[in-house]
């Protein structure tokens, strides 16, 4: 356990230190300066004026919304468009045909929803011009709407008697010039240092050393190795906390992750820019102290859920203790339970990386989730099924958090008897309307889809587990549609209509169905007056309340999905 305790620390204590400098270098970006990246100013000018947008043109949470929604809707056409004629483009070395319109559905909304769910083997599915001008341009333009909404609602807070919440346009913009790409340029550039591949050569035939034969009598003398343009596709889907893997295995394909090292630089970049946002946040608002207590709230939960994950996990399977299998530490063996694990990333890394992924609606994994114990699935299970708060997405995971804030200041201002207020602004009927529906949607979704799916053939059909363990796989599949996270427990068959559409329709609700309301709130908080603290308020960036927030929070969680992990994983672990 104290290597665990180690790597924990070590990882933390490097993702912080990065964080800060990130988080005030992005909110002087949102407030009109570059800085040392000025030199890209003449490129932010020149699009706009090809797009016609003006810089000093605000928009109030309506036009911001149905600037978002054209947007977002537009890349989704055309990221189905090209899927449906891959077969006939140019970079396609494979000569892979059209992909089935169902499926293409699904991934066209699951990457401009930033869940990156996948049904489908990138290397075998999609041609090289799909991955590159579909999926990579919709990991930057989907992170960046993220935090183009967390920065809206920021100005909600901060500004008074007004309805201009900023130019959505403006903002998106300048996210993915001066954040995203200098990022992801750089963090691919060290990706492929380690071997990452990056190419648009076709895939590579080589002989075996050793002829096998198949299960139908063919003997197979070669194999073809997979290659193609994934360092730049990785270094966004991590940063961007997108997660969709350019192989099928994701970031368990030694050619996604190869070393110790790059599987260090994609965790520390996973939960980057979401830790990096609570001190933009800070910055933003004025109050340094409020973006710090976010981050501590967020820290607790995560390093609590991670130790879980990772103790479980080393705990091995019982079943082998009866077969009186060794599963201790040793000098041949790293121990516990290793099924589904890379050996050159071992169990403490594997078992980190399952509980930052689900914690920043990343998805990304470097081992399979369905071959963790019944205890150590559950834990990064629950992670996603508070809501995506616990970091989340970039933009969406903090401004989820927030949503919690409302409903905690509002409790108890209940309980005392008073007018809620947070961060200067009366917390009143409208936004505690707009902030119970962000956080009712994601368990509404995954509870009614996995009810579906259970009581139905169709649903059933995806399991390829019997009883709880099945039931497990149908839960974490719509606990990650429905809260925008992408990883999957790799044992759920798919292909049917009813995972590809309704898991697409899922996706959509789960992430725009969020950024309504919370668009909605900004443009309230806006208008309204700053009122100053009085002895009355309540201390929102004090440890009281940010044990108030967790409590909150787990208590929402365990409410809504205790019952069905009941049924799935807690059972599942009774059995063994």
């Amino acid at each position: 356990m104290m290597t665990a305790i180690i790597q924990i620390v070590f990882y933390l204590l490097i993702l912080l230190l990065l964080a800060r400098p990130l988080g005030l270098m992005m909110a002087r970006v949102y407030e009109g300066d570059p800085g040392w990246l000025r030199f890209l100013r003449p490129l932010e000018h020149l699009f706009y004026r090809l797009a016609g947008i003006a810089e000093n043109q605000a928009m109030s949470w309506r036009q911001y919304t149905l600037a978002l929604l054209l947007f977002n809707g537009g890349g989704l056409l055309l990221v189905y468009l090209l899927q449906q004629i891959q077969g006939w483009l140019p970079l396609n070395p494979q000569a892979v045909p059209s992909v089935e319109p169902a499926l293409a559905f699904n991934t066209a909304a699951s990457f401009v929803s930033n869940t990156d769910w996948q049904f489908y083997a990138g290397e075998t599915t999609l041609s090289y011009l799909t991955q590159m001008m579909g999926l990579t341009v919709q990991n930057f333009l989907s992170a960046a709407t993220g935090m183009a909404v967390l920065v809206a609602l920021i100005r909600g807070f901060s500004r008074q008697h007004t309805t201009e919440l900023g130019n959505f346009w403006i903002d998106i913009t300048r996210t993915v010039l001066y954040i995203l790409l200098p990022l992801a340029i750089i963090l691919a550039l060290f990706l492929v240092s380690q071997g990452v591949v990056q190419t648009v050569a076709a895939a590579e035939t080589v002989p075996l050393l050793e002829p096998m034969t198949a299960s139908d009598g063919t003997v197979i003398m070669s194999q073809t190795i997979a290659r193609g343009p994934a360092a730049s596709q990785i270094a966004i889907k991590q940063l961007g906390t997108n997660g969709g893997g350019f192989f099928n295995v994701n970031a368990a394909h030694p050619f996604e992750n190869p070393t110790p090292l790059s599987n260090l630089l994609q965790m520390l970049a996973i939960l980057l820019i979401p830790t990096a946002l609570c001190f933009t946040f800070g910055q933003m608002i004025g109050d340094k102290r409020q973006g710090t207590t976010l981050l501590m709230v967020m820290l607790i939960i995560f390093v609590s859920f991670a130790a879980m994950t990772i103790y479980a996990e080393q705990q091995g399977n019982p079943r082998l203790d009866d077969m009186a299998v060794n599963q201790q530490v040793n000098d041949i063996q790293s121990g516990g339970n290793m099924e589904g694990k890379e050996v050159r990333f071992g169990l403490v890394s594997s078992a980190l990386w399952a509980a930052a992924t689900t914690a920043a609606s990343n998805g990304s994994v470097n081992s399979m989730h369905d071959a963790y114990t019944p205890l150590g699935g559950l834990f990064p299970l629950l992670l996603m099924q508070l809501g995506e708060v616990i970091f989340g997405g970039v933009g969406s995971g903090l401004y989820g958090l927030i949503a919690f804030a409302l409903v905690a200041v509002f409790v108890a201002g209940l309980m005392v008897g008073r007018t809620p207020e947070y961060l200067g602004k009366k917390i009143e009927t409208f936004e505690m309307k707009m902030a119970t529906v962000v956080i009712l949607i994601p368990p509404l979704v995954v509870l009614l889809w996995t009810a579906i799916a259970v009581s139905s053939t169709a649903g059933l059909s995806g399991a390829t587990n019997p009883g709880p363990h099945g039931f497990s796989q149908i839960l974490y599949a719509f606990s990650s549609m429905g809260n925008n996270n992408g990883s999957a427990f790799a044992g759920l068959d798919g292909r049917h209509p009813f995972f590809t559409i309704g898991g697409a329709l899922a996706m959509l609700i789960a992430r725009y169905g969020l950024i309504v309301p919370v668009l909605a709130v900004a443009g309230s908080l806006a208008g309204k007056q700053k009122i100053p603290a009085t002895a009355g308020t309540l201390p929102t960036d004090t440890p009281l309340f940010g044990g108030w927030l967790i409590i909150i929070i787990l208590v929402v969680g365990a409410l809504s999905f205790l019952p069905a992990l009941v049924l799935g994983p807690i059972v599942e672990y009774l059995l063994l």
